[in-house]
């Protein structure tokens, strides 16, 4: 232990005696913008980012963003409704949090496009990618309308705009477990449908980013048949919701709801390893069941449902993953996590939250939310992809 100590503090030494990125953590209470005791202090005037994660009922007050840029007059502000806010290593529910960034060598462009003006949500991120700048552009993170886009569709569009070269994280929009409507907003009032990118650029900036899951498989490997898009009718022949019930046993009582506790694993034909999708809804008179990302015939699909120590467990792998070469503590770590996840752990959602603290020798500023979708590659690498059901992490070092 005193060795553990020891590292974390040496950690510390090499932070203060090199020009780093600052985040500062802040909510809404009492009618005015506090930052947390334990954050840093931050000029408001340099900051170049602010990020703020608010429950639906909340961002949906008029004053909101007009109480919020007067504080940072110089900075992008984002916001975005969610399904529970992650504030430092508490998991709060319809409260307003928010993070100041800046950067001592790294600059940031942002970009902003609505779903209803474009056909499909591929041609909308294609957009939302070409409107960045793309010389020295090192990654990018995307907050998405969680109800009206498709997250299959979306992380097309960007892995396809971006070549297929530059790290892409991020996160759709929630609503708690409402799932009606989401709301995000880029230096204005927030709505619906909206899809914000911000583009980082500069040799100075790295960015790592870790998934984990932790759920259980359970039952035979079986294969989708009959499906459209993110809408599932066959399994094997079988209708799906059929063959979903049978699997639930007593917990088919407690459908809609209970679909967030039991995903699907889905390895989709020419992609190795499997991605987690979340039913949205169930559709009885059709007999389906739609998902958050696509579900396409010929995908390979198990059954799954939550570990409460696999699911806290796999928070922490996420933040190991991060851990840059330099073996430092991260600046900043952003934390995108499931609402399927929060519904399961329940009163023990910290538990995921302190679990990648203790990783980072709890000295990272976390910011984040509960989310209807994590976008994110696998933790090896390669293309942007969309999760469900996990701990996505991205996490910030600016180097000297």
């Amino acid at each position: 232990m005193k060795r553990h100590q020891a590292f974390w503090h040496n950690n510390r030494f090499i932070r203060e005696n090199r020009q780093i990125m600052n985040a500062s953590l802040f909510q809404f209470l009492d009618h005015k913008w506090q930052n947390s005791p334990s954050g840093s202090s931050i000029k408001p005037d340099r900051v170049q980012l602010v990020l703020c994660f608010a429950g639906k009922e909340r961002m949906t007050d008029p004053d909101l963003y007009q109480s919020l840029q007067p504080e940072f007059p110089n900075a992008e502000l984002v916001m975005c409704s969610t399904a529970g806010e992650i504030f430092g290593q508490n998991v709060q529910d319809n409260s307003i949090i928010g993070v100041a960034l800046t950067f001592d060598h790294s600059r940031l462009s942002t970009s902003s496009v609505c779903i209803q003006d474009f056909p499909d949500s591929y041609s909308a991120a294609v957009k939302l990618i070409d409107n960045l700048e793309k010389e020295e552009l090192c990654y990018i993170m995307v907050f998405s309308d969680g109800s009206l886009v498709n997250g299959s569709e979306l992380v097309k569009g960007l892995n396809k705009a971006a070549g297929n070269k530059v790290l892409i994280t991020g996160g759709l929009a929630g609503d708690g477990p409402n799932f009606k409507s989401t709301l995000l907003g880029l230096n204005d009032s927030p709505s619906e449908g909206k899809i914000i990118a911000i583009g980082f650029y500069g040799k100075n900036l790295l960015v790592t980013h870790g998934s984990q899951g932790g759920w259980d498989m359970f039952g035979l490997e079986k294969e989708i048949t009959k499906s459209e898009a993110n809408v599932l009718y066959e399994i094997d022949q079988e209708n799906a919701l059929d063959l979903y019930k049978k699997y639930l046993g007593p917990e088919v009582e407690n459908l809609p709801g209970a679909s967030l506790l039991f995903p699907l694993s889905v390895t989709i034909p020419g992609i190795e390893k499997p991605v987690v999708r979340t039913i949205l809804s169930i559709d009885e008179g059709a007999r389906s069941m739609t998902f958050a990302g696509d579900v396409p015939v010929g995908s390979k699909v198990r059954f799954m449902k939550g570990n409460f120590d696999k699911l806290t467990a796999a928070a922490a792998i996420a933040a190991q993953k991060t851990i840059s070469f330099q073996k430092t503590n991260p600046d900043f770590s952003l934390l995108v996590s499931c609402v399927g996840r929060k519904l399961i752990l329940g009163s023990r959602a910290e538990d995921e939250v302190e679990a990648v603290s203790e990783i980072f020798g709890n000295e990272t500023p976390l910011a984040g939310f509960y989310a209807y979708g994590e976008i994110s590659p696998f933790n090896e690498g390669g293309d942007c992809q969309l999760h469900n059901q996990t701990m996505t992490i991205t996490s910030f070092y600016e180097l000297p």
